[in-house]
């Protein structure tokens, strides 16, 4: 069964199955293939199929593929768990900290999603670790990369590390990034200063990374193991 949500035009349109037991969300696009993603930070199920494929084939797809979307939950559920944890103790927040905001990190099954995952004194600590470490890494990455943003904001970003609208010059910030490992934020920075040089992320700006910071690849890669919580 399906209901429709919304529709763009006549070229893409979405709806929401319930497939085994699983809710799943549904884009119908032109294209020729199917495809199947299982999305942090909820482990939520996406298919893209084409836009006259039965329904049927759609369910069939989705239910050969059971165990697969339950083992991709459960790497989520252990990504969260493990980010939450590094998270508090570069915090350095403890059990208590854990009892107080009615997270269990114990339990990957119990293990926040969002900003219920987040207190108080970790979004303070976050944006403090934020507000010491960027000036410096502006002012050295600027010179570099021949950019400047016309202004950084932080926030808690659900699926990603930070954005970039290159129009504007304005460049976001997941607050994540103020309780983790410094090279991290400084990766991110430089991602987010070469969109003011290239929107996308095609040959121009992979020559523009490269040339900016040549282990962009590798620390990319070590940053993706963790959740975006």
């Amino acid at each position: 069964m399906s209901t429709r949500r919304r529709a763009s035009r006549r070229t893409a349109s979405t709806t929401t199955m319930r497939i085994g037991g699983m809710t799943v969300t549904v884009i119908r696009k032109p294209i020729r293939n199917m495809y199947l993603r299982v999305q942090p930070p909820n482990g939520t199920i996406q298919v893209t199929a084409p836009m006259r494929i039965p329904t049927e084939r759609i369910e069939t797809f989705v239910g050969e593929r059971v165990a697969w979307i339950h083992a991709q939950q459960r790497t989520i559920q252990r990504m969260q768990h493990d980010t939450m944890r590094l998270m508090r103790e570069m915090s350095g927040n403890g059990q208590s900290d854990r009892q107080k905001s009615g997270v269990d990190t114990a339990n990957p099954s119990h293990s926040a999603t969002g900003v219920a995952g987040w207190t108080d004194d970790m979004r303070q600590q976050a944006k403090q670790s934020l507000e010491r470490q960027l000036p410096a890494l502006l002012d050295h990455w600027t010179r570099i990369i021949g950019r400047s943003p016309t202004r950084i904001t932080f926030r808690i970003m659900h699926s990603r590390w930070g954005s970039c609208t290159p129009a504007t010059g304005r460049i976001r910030l997941n607050l994540q990034l103020g309780l983790m490992e410094p090279r991290f934020l400084e990766y991110v920075l430089v991602h987010e200063l070469t969109h003011l040089w290239a929107g996308g992320h095609g040959s121009r700006f992979q020559q523009l990374m490269d040339r900016f910071l040549p282990d962009w690849r590798t620390l990319r890669r070590e940053l993706n193991r963790y959740a975006v919580l």
